[in-house]
C-alpha cells in the first residue's frame, strides 16, 4: 500500500517496458477509455479505505487469516487478468527464488503485521505509519543503493518526516494512550516495503517478464507462505462472520488486485512521479473513514503530525535535477 516503494517496483521489473514507456507517450488508440485522474481518485480511495477493512476483518477472523484471505482475493484478481490477457507466469528456478523473497517482504510480511497491529490500534494510526514508508526508502537507500545519493532537501526532508512520526505518537507525553506493540509493527510493515523494493531492485530489474505476470507470481508465492504459516497460529474458524468475510474480499480484490492493476496503468501513463502523489491521499482518506465511520477517537497530534509525516515524504522525492 505504498505507492512510492511500489511504483520504483513497477519501473524496476521490466527494463524493456520502461525504455518504451520514457521514449513516447501512451498513443491514443491503447490510452483507457477511464480518464487518469478519476483512476487516481479510485486508487487513492481504494488504498485509504484498506486499513479501515483490515480493522473489520480481525473483528471477525485472526490476523493471518484476514491476510491469507485477502492474498487469495488478489491473486484470483490477477489469475483472471492473467487469463483474459494471455500472459503465462515467469520460469526459472532462481526467479522464484527471488520473487518469494520479495514476496515476503512486499506482501506477506507487512500484510500480516498491519493485521495485527489493528488489533490494538486505530485504523487511522496505521494509515499513517503506512506514510512513513518513503522515509524509511531514503534512510534505506543511503545504505544499500550507492547510486541514489541525498541532497540537503531530501535529509532535511527525512528529519521533518521523523519528528512528524513523533509527533503523531505524542512523544513528549510518553506515548500516552498507545499501544506501543501494535505501533512498533505498523511501523515496522512500512519498513518492509523498501526493504523488498530494495531487494527487486538488485534482483528482478531487467528480467524481461511482464509486470502483470511478475506481480500475479509473487502474490501467489506470498499466499503459499501464509497458507504454510496460518495453520502453526490459528485454528479453523468456529463460523463464518459475514461482514468481517467481505472486508477480506474487498482488501483483496479491490485493495490487492484491483488497485495493483489501476496503479500500472497509472504509471504507464502519467509516469510514476505524478503517479506516486497517491501516497499523500491515503493517510487522509485512512483517518477521515476511521472517524466517520469506525469512530475512532482523533487527538490533535494525528493530524498535525500526519501533514509534517507527508511534508517530509514529498521532499525525500525531490530529486537533483540534471544539468
Amino acid at each position: 500500500m505504498c505507492y512510492e516503494v511500489a511504483s520504483c517496483i513497477v519501473e524496476g521489473m521490466s527494463s524493456t517496458v520502461t525504455t518504451a514507456r520514457t521514449q513516447s507517450p501512451v498513443s491514443a488508440r491503447t490510452r483507457p477509455r477511464l480518464d487518469w485522474r478519476l483512476r487516481f481518485g479510485a486508487l487513492s480511495l481504494i488504498w485509504g479505505f484498506s486499513f479501515l477493512l483490515i480493522k473489520v476483518g480481525t473483528q471477525g477472523y485472526a490476523p493471518f487469516q484476514v491476510t491469507l484471505g485477502r492474498l487469495l482475493f488478489g491473486t484470483a484478481v490477477l489469475a483472471a487478468a492473467m487469463a483474459v490477457k494471455r500472459e503465462k507466469l515467469p520460469r526459472g528456478a532462481r526467479l522464484w527464488g527471488h520473487m518469494a523473497v520479495a514476496a515476503f517482504f512486499l506482501n506477506a510480511l507487512p500484510f500480516s503485521l498491519f493485521a495485527y497491529s489493528e488489533l490494538t490500534i486505530p485504523s487511522t494510526l496505521a494509515g499513517i505509519c503506512n506514510a512513513t514508508s518513503p522515509l524509511w526508502g531514503m534512510a534505506l537507500s543511503l545504505v544499500a543503493l550507492s547510486e541514489d545519493r541525498p541532497t540537503r532537501v531530501r535529509v532535511a526532508g527525512l528529519g521533518l518526516g521523523f519528528l512528524g512520526v513523533l509527533t503523531v505518537l505524542g512523544a513528549w507525553q510518553g506515548f500516552h494512550g498507545l499501544d506501543a506493540t501494535g505501533t512498533a509493527m505498523a511501523l515496522l510493515a512500512s519498513l518492509s516495503y523498501p526493504v523488498g523494493w530494495i531487494y527487486v531492485r538488485r534482483t528482478l530489474a531487467g528480467t524481461g517478464n511482464s509486470h502483470l505476470s511478475m506481480t500475479g507470481a509473487q502474490l501467489m508465492l506470498a499466499a503459499l507462505q501464509l497458507a504454510v504459516v496460518t495453520p502453526l497460529f490459528t485454528g479453523f474458524p468456529a463460523h463464518f462472520s459475514l461482514v468481517p468475510l467481505l472486508a477480506i474480499a474487498a482488501l483483496g480484490a479491490l485493495g490487492t488486485g484491483l488497485a495493483v492493476l489501476i496503479q500500472y496503468g497509472l504509471v504507464a501513463e502519467v509516469g510514476p512521479t505524478t503517479a506516486q502523489m497517491v501516497t499523500y491521499f491515503i493517510p487522509v482518506i485512512a483517518t477521515g473513514a476511521g472517524v466517520a465511520i469506525l469512530g475512532e477517537s482523533l487527538r490533535w497530534t494525528t493530524p498535525v503530525g500526519a501533514v509534517v509525516v507527508l511534508a517530509g515524504a514529498a521532499l525525500t522525492q525531490v530529486r537533483r535535477k540534471s544539468a
